[in-house]
């Protein structure tokens, strides 16, 4: 058997594939050895994967975000192999894991547009050239989180529309000092301001709205894209950004010059392609 995993920081999405061609789908907690334990993550294995799957487990495929040290590439490779005793594990990125999704085999421009951004050249093989994604401070132009930046800058500015903003007060029990204390003071700010993609979406048919997808859009492509060959490729996207403003996404990809391939919501279909392949 194999097993894909595409892991983020609060879940996993396990896909299991039988030698008769099956596919199982499973879900777990997050799985981040940078922040849990060998004895931890065994246990998630044992309580919660290892019911629904068996002990069959050959190859595992494990992709995630930041765990590409040596260290921590061993680890997870121990607990697979304390609960699975046959596994080998192979540890790669999420970037990869787009590439892969999107362009199988095949020679493409990947990308990532949800929580986070990224984007790079894919030979079919591996990933050749990539811009830093900078992150939603320097970079991660048309993320989650920078798409809810402009948002709550635009708020705390007293930029939004007033429409906008009596719903914004109404939803959301927020304020400036309350917005400064998320952002600057606890844990994982990205998260918190790429949850108003919902809300960005309800109103995308809002002038205003509609300016800041089109403009961060038009970011994404001339400080990402157009270090690659794009005129000559087709740019590929996974994640919930890119799945549900991909009608505006292509818009503004047509008056640059950018063709626009495949665009999934995740990535893990693609991959039991490319692994059954």
């Amino acid at each position: 058997m194999q097993l894909i995993a595409d892991s983020g920081s609060t879940k996993v999405d396990w896909r299991a594939i039988y030698s008769d061609g099956t596919v199982k789908s499973v879900h777990t907690e997050g799985i981040n050895p940078v922040f849990q334990t060998k004895e931890y993550i065994v246990e998630i294995f044992k309580t919660k994967l290892l019911p629904e799957i068996g002990t069959d487990v050959e190859n595992v495929y494990f992709y995630g975000a930041g765990i590409l040290s040596a260290e921590l590439s061993n680890t997870l490779a121990e607990a697979f192999k304390e609960v699975f005793p046959k596994s080998t594990c192979n540890v790669a990125s999420d970037l990869l894991a787009a590439a892969r999704a999107l362009c199988g085999h095949n020679p493409g421009i990947a990308c990532i547009m949800g929580t986070g951004a990224n984007t790079c050249y894919y030979d079919g093989v591996e990933i050749k050239d990539n811009v830093r994604a900078g992150g939603f401070i320097l970079g991660d132009e048309a993320s989650g989180g920078v798409l809810g930046r402009k948002l709550v800058s635009d708020f705390i500015k007293g930029l939004l529309p007033k429409e906008i903003e009596e719903e914004f007060v109404k939803r959301y029990d927020l304020d400036y000092p309350k917005i400064v204390a998320k952002v600057y003071k606890e844990p994982l700010p990205s998260r918190f301001l790429a949850s108003f993609s919902p809300f960005i979406n309800e109103f995308r048919s809002h002038p205003h709205i509609d300016n800041l997808l089109r403009t961060s859009f038009d970011e994404f492509f001339t400080r990402n894209i157009f270090h690659y060959d794009y005129k000559n490729l087709e740019v590929n996207l996974v994640g919930s950004v890119a799945y549900y403003y991909q009608d505006i996404l292509k818009e503004v990809a047509a008056t640059r010059g950018v063709k626009i391939g495949k665009i999934l919501k995740t990535p893990i279909e693609g991959l039991i392609e490319f692994h059954k392949n």
